[in-house]
């Protein structure tokens, strides 16, 4: 039965949460939720390319790496063990199910978005230009989603996520030239002109904070100690 702890679970170190966690503490395990739930679910989102599937990825994999969190052994960090349940999770999904393709063309994105009138990044008060953003980070998605799943995630991990290209490598168990180039090839078929939108707009797309981010824990540890989510 986990044991209600008077003390701020946030600001203990990663190998304190995971001592916790290991003895079924709740308040372990949803700090470590929090912490990861935006990357992982951007992986989840990048292999599922829809959001509700990519929330019910996530659930699934917390759920089954709690169950088996003795088996950690902490050679790596837990964001990245974490990453690769969601991984085999959302791999597993899509062979129970035969995969939706959709046939549009990235270039069509693309061409879509250089009709905009959207000449910068810089963050603004403007509402206008909010929507503008608004419309070229639902663009930009979409490209993404059309790129090649091997492609995808190394570009979600590194331009959205920004993790370098050694944590990627680490995350995706690949060697760090593989990152390189798949992120080149990813970036080359988005073409170039889009890549110069990238930097601010893409660290905000596909979003897990908030009420996202609150649900899907409560769930989870609703899920742990058997009450109806």
């Amino acid at each position: 039965m986990a044991v209600a702890r008077a003390f701020d679970y946030a600001r203990l170190a990663e190998a304190e949460l995971v001592g916790f966690a290991r003895t079924g503490d709740h308040g372990a395990f949803r700090v470590i939720m929090q912490r990861c739930n935006q990357r992982l679910f951007r992986v989840a989102r990048a292999i599922m390319r829809d959001e509700a599937e990519a929330e019910d990825v996530l659930q699934e994999a917390y759920a089954r790496a709690f169950a088996a969190i003795a088996t950690f052994r902490g050679e790596a960090g837990i964001a990245t063990w974490l990453t690769r349940i969601v991984l085999n999770e959302a791999h597993a999904r899509l062979r129970r199910r035969r995969p939706i393709v959709e046939l549009d063309e990235v270039e069509t994105a693309q061409e879509t978005a250089q009709l905009l009138n959207f000449p910068g990044v810089a963050k603004s008060s403007d509402p206008e230009a909010d929507a503008a953003r608004a419309q070229i980070r639902r663009i930009l998605e979409r490209a993404v989603d059309d790129l090649p799943e091997a492609f995808r995630l190394v570009f979600i991990l590194r331009e959205v996520e920004e993790l370098s290209v050694e944590e990627t490598a680490v995350h995706l168990g690949l060697k760090p030239q593989t990152v390189k180039t798949r992120l080149h090839r990813a970036r080359r078929r988005l073409r170039e002109a889009l890549d110069d939108q990238l930097a601010d707009v893409m660290v905000g797309a596909y979003p897990f904070l908030g009420a996202r981010c609150a649900r899907i824990t409560e769930a989870v540890l609703a899920r742990m100690s058997g009450e109806p989510a």
